[in-house]
């Protein structure tokens, strides 16, 4: 669904903010009481999380 290996996502700290970014949605969406939409951003966040620092592996397109 999302290329996590784009080269865009190279430098660590794109990938912080964009997995912080994410996560911190989830977790505003839960505070004003959208469960619906904190799942949704949390798993996101979770796969964030799993994609940028578990499984990354940057591809060179050149």
């Amino acid at each position: 669904m999302f290329d996590l290996n784009h080269p865009f996502f190279k430098p660590l700290l794109v990938r912080i903010l964009v997995t912080v970014l994410v996560l911190g949605w989830g977790l505003f969406e839960l505070t004003m009481g959208s469960v619906f939409w904190a799942i949704l951003f949390l798993a996101m966040g979770a796969y964030c999380v799993y994609g940028f620092f578990f499984n990354f592996n940057p591809r060179d397109d050149q």
